[in-house]
């Protein structure tokens, strides 16, 4: 469903000659093309799931937030731009971000979901959090708080 929403937009692009739109959303459909190359030799055909091209999506801006400090730090703002441009074309196909209040709601569902007591249970706890809310979270900035939900489990146990 995702797939045809990208392949429409550019589409649209195409036809309102916008240019940054148009070649971002070349550059995403290179990326999930290559990801469908990649899980094929693992025997799935049909490619990518959207849960997989959100997470893309968020590693692309995740490498372009990147990008926008170094090239500041360079001295090309021009080059910041233009990266700046290409995030806020990929944002228009991520769900809205959660809330931290709903972001907490998740991860204690997620705990009791799992059965999570210790920090050795992050693991699962974070993949299913990937796998239920994709797009919807920042995972850098949630790792910490899964972390230290986990240890004062383990601590009250």
């Amino acid at each position: 469903m995702l797939r045809e929403t990208l392949t429409g937009s550019m589409k649209d692009a195409m036809k309102a000659k916008d240019q940054v739109t148009l070649s971002t959303l070349r550059l995403v459909n290179a990326a999930i093309k290559q990801q469908d190359i990649d899980v094929r030799s693992s025997g799935n055909s049909e490619g990518i799931a959207d849960s997989d091209i959100l997470s893309l999506l968020q590693k692309m801006i995740k490498q372009r937030r990147e990008s926008i400090k170094m090239y500041n730090e360079g001295g090309r703002p021009d080059a910041a731009a233009q990266e700046a441009a290409e995030i806020e074309v990929i944002e228009r196909f991520l769900p809205q971000m959660m809330s931290e209040e709903e972001v907490q709601a998740a991860l204690d569902a997620v705990i009791s979901e799992t059965g999570a007591a210790s920090i050795k249970d992050m693991g699962p706890v974070m993949g299913m959090l990937k796998e239920k809310y994709a797009g919807q979270i920042d995972f850098g900035s949630v790792s910490p708080i899964v972390k230290q939900r986990l240890c004062a489990l383990a601590k009250a146990a």
